[in-house]
């Protein structure tokens, strides 16, 4: 790793590359602490505390804690993927779009722009919701969110919260184009990351103080190494079906008779079916803190995080998303087509509708295997830390809490800052960026077979 490092930073470019990275991803932090004008802190950060476990709860992740300090990026780049998914569905359902993303460069360029007008659109939305939200809700002890509520503290909100996004955007592009990395996974990834040090500390000072037992860190140390080596593991699984292409003569020089294979992942859809199942089940504990009704405050007891129904529910979304977003980035007819028009095929299966048909059941099969992986991944760190709550199980609750240990249903009360979702996107950036800086590694190595010399083409 040490020499790893080292050669990092023995490249001029990558290093350049590098350190510009680092210092975006600074920016964006120091932007995380620059509060919204108009709002007061106390009052927020007590507002913040009773919000864990509803949507703002979940987005407050996502944005490194701006969203519960109200600073400035405080709608963070969720927009931003907000514009990019919509996008993605209506490429499904609208011919014209479906058209734009197979026209290349220019199609991607064209598709880009929309999908920034779209952010800036979608954060105006958000921010006028938020205002309005705030100036309506007090904190705890009945202190007021927004000391001076009226249009123009909605117009300063939205203009300072869409320009923020918007800033948040640039960063973003301009660390994929000039820095190391997807910078949209990267200021994520730089915004959960940020408290580990802060649990780091807290696991200790549970240890010194007694509030933790050796043997218990010591189970949480293995179940973490075990669950990380998991998604590294199912992260790089492929399915590959060999692909033979026929010769072709063209002209007097024979073509083709290669052989390849088409790599399926097993987890084609990455993180998304986590965040749309949980961004879902987040909605019913925000409306619940919202109506003051019998009915509704039962419903939303039952969908508490840890409850039964709410790990049902939440197993079975992330199931169903998985599928369903697997169905909209990849489309196994134009893959055969595609394959068939370069004279590619698969051994013993015909070209054509015959190939789409057995890469969409080769496909299915797989993804099932790897919405389960996402939904253990999701849920067993929520069940270790909180437990699985048996009792309010209706007939056989009261049996199932006295017969189960301790641990199963009480959790063993481990403070971890990464739930499941978090830990599948750590891992998951982390992985996607130590590849490209092992790329550009690579190429750099291959530049120093020519050092000195200029490859000249046929006509050079």
């Amino acid at each position: 790793m040490i020499e790893s490092l080292r050669n990092i930073f023995s490249i001029p470019d990558l290093r350049k590359r590098v350190i510009f990275t680092f210092l975006l991803l600074a920016v964006y932090r120091l932007g995380a602490f620059i509060p919204t004008p108009g709002v007061d802190p106390v009052a927020i950060a007590e507002f913040t505390n009773q919000a864990k476990g509803t949507i703002l709860g979940f987005l407050n992740l996502f944005s490194g804690g701006a969203l519960g300090r109200m600073t400035i990026f405080a709608l963070g780049i969720m927009p931003y993927i907000s514009a990019s998914i919509i996008l993605q569905l209506l490429t499904v359902v609208w011919p014209y779009l479906e058209k734009l993303s197979k026209e290349g460069e220019l199609g991607r360029k064209k598709i880009t722009q929309w999908t920034r007008y779209g952010t800036v659109v979608i954060s105006i939305v958000q921010s006028l919701g938020i205002s309005f939200f705030l100036e309506k809700t007090s904190a705890p002890g009945g202190l007021a969110l927004v000391p001076h509520p009226g249009w123009g503290f909605r117009f300063m909100t939205v203009l300072t919260l869409t320009t923020g996004t918007a800033f948040v955007m640039w960063l973003g592009e301009q660390i994929t184009e000039r820095g190391v990395g997807n910078g949209i996974s990267l200021i994520i990834f730089a915004g959960i990351v940020v408290g580990l040090p802060r649990g780091i500390i807290n696991t200790f000072e549970d240890l010194r103080t007694g509030s933790m037992s050796i043997i218990t860190a010591l189970i949480f140390i293995v179940f973490a190494v075990l669950v990380v080596g998991a998604i590294v593991l199912m992260e790089r699984a492929q399915r590959r079906i060999p692909v033979q292409y026929a010769k072709r003569v063209v002209g007097r020089k024979m073509y083709g008779g290669a052989s390849t294979y088409l790599p399926l992942r097993l987890n084609t859809g990455g993180v998304i079916p986590v965040i749309f199942a949980a961004s879902i089940l987040s909605f019913p504990q925000t409306i619940g803190q919202m109506i003051d009704n019998p009915i509704i405050k039962s419903i939303t007891r039952a969908l508490q995080w840890g409850e039964p129904l709410y790990n049902l529910i939440y197993f079975a979304s992330i199931i169903f998303f998985c599928y369903f977003y697997t169905s909209i980035i990849f489309n196994p007819q134009d893959t055969a087509e595609n394959m068939q028009k370069y004279g590619g095929f698969i051994p013993g299966i015909r070209p054509g509708q015959r190939t789409a048909d057995f890469i969409d059941m080769t496909l299915t099969r797989i993804t099932l295997v790897g919405a389960i992986y996402l939904a253990l991944v999701a849920i067993l760190p929520e069940i270790l830390i909180a437990g699985f709550k048996v009792a309010t199980i209706p007939f056989i609750g009261g049996a199932l809490d006295a017969f189960l240990p301790r641990w199963f249903t009480e959790g063993l009360g481990i403070k971890f800052y990464f739930g499941g979702t978090s830990l599948l996107i750590v891992v998951g950036v982390a992985m996607d960026t130590v590849q490209q800086i092992e790329a550009q590694m690579v190429m750099r190595h291959y530049d120093g077979f020519v050092k000195g010399r200029r490859v000249r083409g046929r006509r050079g």
